[in-house]
């Protein structure tokens, strides 16, 4: 059994004590806890597990006018593109729009155009996505207090 399983094992007979609304509010409440954790995770350019994401590949030849040196998925942070939904029964954190493609992109290290009509690479695995143990840690924490109060 995985963590997240336990986790949802320990956490059910909790939350079947609650109201519809008030689950709705205590899904946002760890959904947005959960964009702003993996959002920072994300800005410091570290997977779940706190490897380094892989580094740019270099250019092949030098392009006039500047040099891109900007962290990796700096746009993709924002919460015009980095949605929580949340229901009283599920909660879910993720891109949207077109940056999706993007994100499942590096996620799971897919092939893709490097610019439209261009040529096609495999982008190196970057996992922008997924639960760290503090993550876990944390959600247990924001239960409790729910419960507490």
């Amino acid at each position: 059994m995985d963590e997240l399983t336990a986790l949802d094992t320990w956490a059910a007979p909790l939350l079947a004590c609650l109201q519809p609304g008030e689950r709705r509010t205590l899904a946002r409440k760890i959904g947005t806890e959960l964009r702003r954790s993996q959002s920072q995770r994300i800005g410091k350019q570290q997977a779940p597990d706190g490897t380094p994401y892989a580094p740019r590949k270099q250019q092949l030849r030098q392009k006039s006018g500047r040099i891109k040196r900007a962290k990796m998925f700096a746009k993709l942070r924002q919460a015009k593109y980095f949605k929580v939904s949340a229901n009283p029964n599920a909660v879910s954190v993720g891109f949207m729009g077109r940056v999706s493609r993007i994100a499942r992109v590096h996620q799971e290290g897919l092939p893709d155009a490097v610019r439209p009509d261009g040529p096609r690479i495999r982008y190196q695995r970057r996992a922008l996505l997924g639960l760290s143990e503090a993550n876990r840690s944390e959600i247990q924490d924001l239960l409790m207090t729910h419960f507490q109060n």
